[in-house]
């Protein structure tokens, strides 16, 4: 198995980012020595996040992305991005929608890849991590 990342478009927004995307995904991987992975990447909108949210993490809210890990033994999974979200952290945080896609795409690789999010200091690292593989 070689990489293969796939994104697909099921948000109804048009021209969203799929190359830079793709591009921070590998660099991703590479810089985690990550040589072998399937990895589809699903934009959705605002409505469709909240129901996957709700149906496989209990969660009844939006959020800007899930990633699902489908085989524990290699790098095989989903991230889903919700763009109604994605654009608003873009203009909170003064970036390019094209930059917060980069960056919710890395975040959930770095999910599937194992690190995680549920401490402050554990968010400090995927944070900065997310900028390391936006940037270079």
């Amino acid at each position: 198995m070689s990489v293969n990342i796939r994104i697909f478009n099921d948000s109804g927004l048009k021209k969203l980012a799929l190359s830079k995307v793709e591009k921070a995904v590998r660099r991703t991987l590479k810089g985690e020595g990550i040589t072998k992975a399937e990895i589809n990447i699903i934009y959705v909108n605002d409505a469709d996040i909240k129901k996957i949210n709700k149906k496989f993490l209990n969660h009844n809210n939006i959020t800007d992305v899930i990633s699902f890990k489908l085989d524990e033994n290699v790098i095989d999974g989903e991230i889903y991005i919700g763009t109604g979200r994605a654009k608003a952290q873009a203009k909170e945080f003064n970036v390019s929608l094209t930059k917060e896609l980069m960056r919710l795409a890395v975040h959930g690789t770095l999910h599937l890849i194992g690190y995680e999010d549920d401490t402050e200091n554990k968010r400090f690292e995927m944070f900065n991590l997310e900028n390391k593989y936006i940037e270079s």
